[in-house]
């Protein structure tokens, strides 16, 4: 890699990179880097010859499994659900997910490691029931141990907990119990397609703050439809209210593949029915302070937590530092050995590829040196600060010559700096940070579809 990328990275202005004000149809928020409209069939190869190498020294090893069933699809949803699917083909499903770990389990890449976390995400994992997960969980360990296991998360949506089922997670090992409350308002989750009400959100609460679980996080959507700013402020003063370990704060966006997006484009309408920009960052602006009031520690661009030294989020700082991801499940996005890839993104091919003793691997993409240290910077800018050392001892390079041309426009636009040590953003552009990070993209990826 060269030392500096100003000759290759788009020419920068100090004038602020325009948005519209509106929310647009289109992906908005940054997970992984190259974009994933950049990985294909073609290169599915090369995950296999990545599994096939034994694992670099000293890289940890986590577990994501997708459940793909929910009992309603939300109209902002663009993962990959189900709501058809009866208990034959649930299980048909787990068994099928089994089966795949016990093929990757085989793998030289696993090189007698275990996983340190494992996440559950979805879709509705709490839609399984309680002898589903026992299967599921029990079956996992079997094929490949959790004695290392640090976190286990595990995706709720509150209307589908019972006390059985709470008690069942907590006995099962679940240490980060992740409610997806996203709204109080019963009116507001009806609108948006939300199968939970807001007692169930309060009656699954208390009784999984009864059970002990370690860590408690709670999501929120700023910006739903028909949202307010009384319901906004409501939603902050009941979040402060329950006081969870974890608050998760996410911008509504309207990705092309949900229930929205089609409804916008039958209607020949541009513009999302939901809040725009400015509004969605000054509300979580407005609830990140409240939460500081109340003692919290604003810890990425999107969490607050209330005990820093106690909160922690292994799965996403590890996974944000280039840990390998065994990715599990219909759809699911993994890592593994420097070599990123999806699973297929339909129930009948996973089922059948795994039914043949098959990977069910859809598209893959091995990112260059250089693209796996832009990822990684891009990550962790998020946490809001990063270590400039860090990126000097793992890829021997300097972040601060690498990106002085984006890092001294970000800084022209007020939104964050750097010193010898650490670059940084400030609140101001934190609450913006996804569509900042497009900075430092490679040009062939910054107007790039993003999925």
């Amino acid at each position: 890699m060269n030392d500096t990328l100003t000759e290759i990275v788009a020419p920068h202005h100090s004038a602020i990179a325009p948005q519209p004000a509106e929310t647009m149809a289109g992906n908005y928020f940054v997970s992984n880097y190259p974009p994933f409209s950049f990985w294909k069939p073609e290169r599915v190869q090369e995950v296999v010859d990545a599994m096939n190498r034994a694992p670099k020294e000293g890289v940890p090893l986590g577990v994501y499994l997708h459940i793909p069933f929910c009992r309603k699809r939300c109209h902002f949803c663009y993962f990959r659900v189900y709501t058809d699917k009866d208990a034959g083909a649930i299980k048909g499903y787990i068994d099928a997910a089994l089966k795949e770990i016990a093929l990757y389990s085989q793998k030289p890449f696993i090189g007698g490691r275990q996983p340190s976390f494992v996440y559950f995400g979805g879709g509705t994992p709490s839609y399984l029931s309680e002898n589903q997960l026992r299967h599921l969980f029990e079956g996992m360990r079997e094929r490949l141990p959790w004695d290392a296991v640090e976190e286990v998360t595990f995706e709720c949506e509150p209307g589908t907990l019972t006390d059985h089922k709470l008690k069942t997670l907590r006995d099962l090992g679940v240490t980060r119990l992740s409610l997806g409350v996203e709204n109080f308002s019963d009116h507001i989750l009806d609108v948006n397609g939300r199968a939970h009400r807001s007692k169930e959100i309060w009656r699954a609460y208390e009784y999984a703050k009864e059970l002990g679980f370690p860590q408690i996080n709670i999501d929120l959507i700023a910006g739903m439809v028909e949202e307010t700013e009384e319901n906004w402020s409501d939603c902050v003063r009941k979040t402060l209210q329950l006081a969870p370990d974890s608050v998760t704060i996410y911008q509504m966006e309207i990705p092309y593949n949900t229930t929205l997006y089609k409804e916008m484009r039958a209607a020949g309408k541009l513009v999302a029915p939901v809040a725009d920009w400015e509004t969605k960052r000054r509300w979580v602006r407005e609830a990140f302070e409240e939460l500081e009031k109340a003692g919290y520690t604003i810890a990425s661009a999107y969490t607050a937590v209330r005990d820093k030294q106690k909160t922690r989020f292994i799965y996403r700082d590890r996974l944000w530092a280039g840990a390998d991801l065994l990715a599990l499940g219909v759809a699911s996005f993994g890592h593994i050995g420097g070599a990123h890839y999806q699973n297929h993104h339909d129930f009948d091919p996973y089922i059948k590829a795994l039914s043949r003793d098959e990977l069910p691997v859809y598209r893959a993409l091995t990112p260059t040196d250089e693209e796996r240290l832009i990822r990684e910077f891009i990550l962790q800018i998020k946490l809001g600060s990063l270590d400039v050392d860090y990126f000097k001892r793992k890829f021997g390079r300097d972040v601060l010559k690498i990106f002085a041309t984006p890092l001294q426009t970000i800084r022209d636009w007020g939104f964050g700096g750097s010193d010898k040590n650490q670059v940084f953003l400030n609140r101001e552009g934190l609450l913006q940070v996804d569509r900042l990070l497009h900075e430092f993209f490679l040009p062939e990826h910054r107007h790039a579809r993003y999925a």
